[in-house]
């Protein structure tokens, strides 16, 4: 699966989380190792230009999606048959989710993970115009999310783990490479 992302946003983002909740997503919804997708970060102009350019809707928003490829039955990125498709864009605004992660009472980067699932779903078709969508659409996005944050943090924990061996071992003397075994040849070349 190849994702791409651009951080135009001039906010610093660990842009491979971003990266990584993308991918979790779409392995979550089945989509073929094949698609790809694109993702922008950018900064409150370009997102309010966006968004009154393709919704008629005045100001910047957080998340937007563009489809590339026509989802029908014969070309959709999740179907049975894997084949290459064009998934589309995902733009981000950090700035104008900076104040939606605070309201939450969560971190920037939390909100954008949820934004990125958020964005997955809409390029696979999901909506939530109506009651009946919005439940489905957010109750999958609830999901995914949970499960991403789960993965992680179980990640961040094996990390963790490995570093405080690592130093264990180093305080103990047992990081040193093994000393090199001599050979014959090492002894005749004395």
């Amino acid at each position: 699966m190849s994702i791409e992302i651009a951080n135009e946003s001039g906010v610093a983002i660990d842009e491979t989380t971003i990266v990584s909740a993308a991918r979790f997503a779409l392995d979550k919804m089945e989509v073929s190792p094949l698609a790809e997708l694109s993702i922008m970060l950018v900064t409150l102009d370009v997102m309010e230009d966006l968004h009154e350019r393709w919704m008629d809707l005045p100001g910047p928003t957080d998340v937007m999606a563009f489809p590339m490829d026509e989802l029908d039955s014969s070309r959709r990125p999740d179907a049975a048959d894997p084949s290459p498709a064009l998934l589309g864009d995902i733009v981000l605004c950090p700035a104008f989710a900076k104040d939606q992660a605070k309201t939450a009472g969560h971190g920037l980067l939390d909100e954008l993970h949820l934004l990125t699932v958020h964005g997955v779903l809409h390029l696979l078709g999901y909506d939530h115009a109506e009651p009946a969508e919005e439940r489905e659409m957010f109750g999958l996005q609830k999901r995914i999310l949970g499960e991403y944050q789960a993965a992680a943090a179980a990640f961040e924990r094996r990390d963790a783990q490995r570093d405080a061996d690592d130093r264990l071992l180093g305080t103990a003397g047992l990081d040193a490479p093994p000393a090199p075994v001599k050979t014959a040849d090492d002894v005749d070349s004395v």
